[in-house]
């Protein structure tokens, strides 16, 4: 990732009030809105062509817009079956290699589920394919940050603890935290305090340089026992996004802030709008 001297704030995709919606569009109206930034979403599991990918890499210069992308959900890189193994190991390589062509400099995705297994098994399973897999896309001459996504339930890999811990054991692995998630996964993570034991605990696994590189997603979250239910709207939410930011300029914080509220840009404007106040 190229550094941020400060929080670049973007949508989760094309904004809500771009016409037509597209990703070439997407961006011109990013600068419209005067936000910084998109997460490229293929999600499911939809990739450009190549020259669609330059395309997009261009304008998002031309706009001065940041990229980054998110891989397809279908990803389990615990899985049993192998033909799903290889088939969520594909869907990184595509993510990471239409994400570099697009411009993107970082990539996100859920890296798997623990089905039932040890989670110490499970971490290891998954910290070798991770390795591997970084392996391949070096190759690939992509120039890019991997980043497995803090996820929202306890079935999922993907406790900061597992998502720190991974980043730090596997060279070219880094995180991607996603606040809402945590929020979810208890209820917890929802005032100053816990916030800054995040940011203490990132630079006391990873160092100082990673609260420089964030890739974080905020939303606001519907949450059970269980952990994440649905995405909401910041002000439909009992999430606490403003000590969040208050913590995050606090304490220097730079890089990507993606938005997943469903309301999109303009949640995106609040956040962006309230930090710079600060």
């Amino acid at each position: 990732m190229n550094k941020a001297e400060k929080l670049l704030f973007g949508t989760a995709g094309v904004p809500l009030s771009t016409n037509p919606r597209d990703t070439v569009n997407a961006m011109k109206r990013l600068r419209e809105l005067g936000l910084d930034a998109m997460e490229i979403e293929y999600v499911r599991g939809t990739f450009p062509g190549e020259n669609k990918a330059r395309l997009i890499a261009s304008v998002a210069q031309e706009q001065n817009i940041r990229l980054t992308a998110h891989g397809p959900y279908y990803i389990n890189l615990n899985a049993d079956d192998p033909e799903k193994l290889k088939n969520s190991r594909k869907r990184i390589l595509k993510t990471a290699f239409f994400g570099g062509l697009s411009g993107a400099e970082s990539i996100t995705f859920h890296a798997g589920f623990f089905l039932q297994q040890d989670p110490v098994k499970v971490y290891r399973r998954i910290s070798k394919e991770l390795e591997d897999l970084v392996v391949e896309i070096k190759k690939m001459d992509v120039d890019i940050d991997v980043r497995p996504e803090l996820t929202g339930k306890g079935s999922q890999f993907g406790s900061l603890e597992e998502i720190l811990n991974i980043s730090k054991d596997v060279e070219g692995i880094k995180p991607c935290i996603d606040w809402a998630h945590l929020h979810a996964r208890s209820g917890a993570f929802n005032t100053a305090a816990e916030f800054l034991t995040v940011l203490d605990t990132v630079r006391e696994t990873l160092g100082e340089e990673a609260l420089k590189e964030f890739h974080m997603h905020i939303a606001g979250i519907e949450y059970t026992a269980k952990g994440e239910r649905k995405h909401l709207n910041l002000d439909e939410s009992d999430f606490n996004y403003k000590e969040l930011f208050r913590v995050l300029k606090d304490n220097g914080v730079c890089g990507f802030v993606i938005c997943e509220s469903p309301s999109l840009e303009e949640d995106a404007l609040i956040l962006k709008n309230y930090y710079e106040k600060i």
